[in-house]
């Protein structure tokens, strides 16, 4: 009887381990699926350098700087030698140059680091503005109103909302900024400009590409005081790091 007992107890045994092994498997498979594919984060950047080709688009521009510069209210014309006119009749206008392309470098801080989500930007960048050259034909304060040098310093500040992939992954990204700026010339002195801008693009790895519209009011004083506004339409070259 006792040797009976003894070879029920052994198979009783041999049977259990099995058991609990495949059961002790089972739940260790989902902590170590878990460890398996946990999906990598990408790493926080913080600075983004840029180089813009811009193509401006002017706004307004009777108003702005025409009747600024005239003292008078401006429209628009049909004829092919001047474009724009006085409401009077008395005074002629012709728009000689107004450039549209210029290149700008900028640089982007997020001081809390950017990798996904929303973030805190500041952003500064250097620009030249339009070359603008005008004439007069009647009454009016000067004959030609001339603007060749002007460039402009911008600081703002803004959010960022990101979706940057890991390594060289493919990511995404949307902003949104405002600011002050200082205008500087040598012709017509200094003055100042505040702007909004916005866009987003998309990113490799550290490059990217980035599409930008910028609206700026830009100030003069001289040769009397002044405004005109400027859209910058901006393709930019990115690099973060």
């Amino acid at each position: 009887m006792r040797s009976s007992t003894r070879v029920r107890y052994s198979v009783d045994v041999r049977c259990r381990i099995p058991f609990l092994v495949a059961l002790t498997l089972c739940a260790a498979a989902p902590q170590l699926s878990a460890q398996t594919y946990e999906a990598a984060k990408p790493r926080k950047h913080f600075v983004t350098v840029s180089l813009e080709s811009i193509y401006t688009e002017p706004l307004h521009f009777a108003d702005h700087p025409l009747a600024d510069l005239v003292g008078k209210p401006v429209a628009s014309t049909q004829e092919q030698e001047f474009e724009y006119r006085t409401r009077d009749d008395a005074t002629l206008i012709n728009v000689i140059e107004f450039s549209r392309r210029q290149v700008a470098v900028g640089v982007s801080l997020f001081p809390f680091g950017m990798n996904t989500g929303p973030a805190l930007m500041l952003r500064g960048s250097y620009q030249p503005l339009p070359r603008i050259e005008v004439e007069f034909t009647g009454p009016a304060p000067f004959s030609r109103y001339l603007l060749t040098d002007a460039h402009a310093l911008d600081l703002g500040v803004g959010v960022i909302v990101a979706d940057r992939s890991p390594g060289w992954g493919l990511g995404s990204h949307a902003f949104l900024a405002g600011g002050i700026g200082k205008v500087s010339t040598e012709q017509l002195g200094d003055g100042g400009r505040y702007f909004a801008e916005g866009g987003g693009g998309l990113s490799v790895g550290p490059f990217g590409v980035e599409l930008g519209v910028k609206f700026a009011w830009n100030m003069l004083d001289q040769p009397v005081p002044h405004k005109f506004l400027t859209i910058p339409i901006g393709l930019r070259g990115t690099l973060t790091f």
